[in-house]
């Protein structure tokens, strides 16, 4: 398997940030990690040896950048404001430089479909539902898609439109909507064993289902935790059965 480590300068970021890839050929696989974690979470946590079969036989080709969580919701140091502010960023980084980055070490423009969990889920979700036109689809796992969750009392207009339980209900724009709709590719799973949340998936499927935007939502076992052994089940099998 290919693996190969890149460092950039993000001017949107003001930071060097780290992106690994791994693999040749498939449709690009863009993981957030959780909480404060950097880029190579998923290499420490066998995920990438979970997807390594997916990989080599060329169906996904996977990306891992790093989080700025600890510069923002996870940084108890900074003002709400300044979090607020961070985040946008971030945002920014993923539309500006890491998507074309992708694009660059794909020889072209290819499918990307965003995935992560915990923390990671509510910003590969937010990232693809912000931007349905540029991303592609979304794999969210044991999330909870309310920023609030995060903010700690602290919640503003930038707070608001990075918060997919708050935003999305109001989401009128059916040029948005429909890109969305014909996505195909917005997966929805979580556990309901120990420090799983699963009404916080439940209550971004009411959402999109009352939107009509087609979704996969999954609700596994009550014996199925919030831990690494369960999200290296559930992406390769998404990746293996609806794709």
């Amino acid at each position: 398997m290919r693996r190969e480590i890149s460092r950039l300068y993000s001017p949107i970021l003001n930071k060097e940030m780290d992106i690994v890839s791994y693999g040749d050929y498939g449709f690009a696989l863009l993981l957030f990690p959780t909480a404060a974690a950097d880029y190579l979470e998923y290499e420490r946590f066998q995920m990438i040896e979970s997807l390594a079969h997916l990989i080599d036989a060329g169906k996904v080709k996977v990306y891992s950048i790093n989080s700025i969580n600890n510069e923002s919701w996870l940084n108890d140091e900074m003002s709400g404001r300044m979090k607020a502010i961070r985040h946008q960023q971030f945002n920014e980084y993923v539309y500006n430089e890491v998507v074309p980055f992708i694009y660059n070490d794909c020889n072209g423009k290819v499918d990307i479909i965003t995935s992560g969990a915990s923390l990671g889920a509510l910003h590969c979700a937010n990232i693809f539902f912000k931007r349905p036109d540029l991303i592609n689809g979304t794999i969210a796992m044991s999330g909870s898609y309310d920023l609030s969750d995060y903010t700690k009392g602290y919640f503003d207009e930038d707070c608001y439109f990075n918060s997919p339980v708050s935003y999305l209900p109001n989401l009128n724009d059916e040029n948005i909507l429909n890109e969305m709709r014909k996505s195909n590719h917005i997966h929805i799973l979580t556990g309901q064993g120990n420090y799983e949340n699963p009404k916080a998936s439940q209550d971004l499927s009411y959402i999109l289902k009352s939107k009509n935007v087609p979704h996969d939502l999954e609700l596994w076992g009550h014996d199925v935790p919030h831990d690494w052994p369960t999200w290296r089940k559930m992406l390769p099998y998404v990746i293996e059965t609806k794709f």
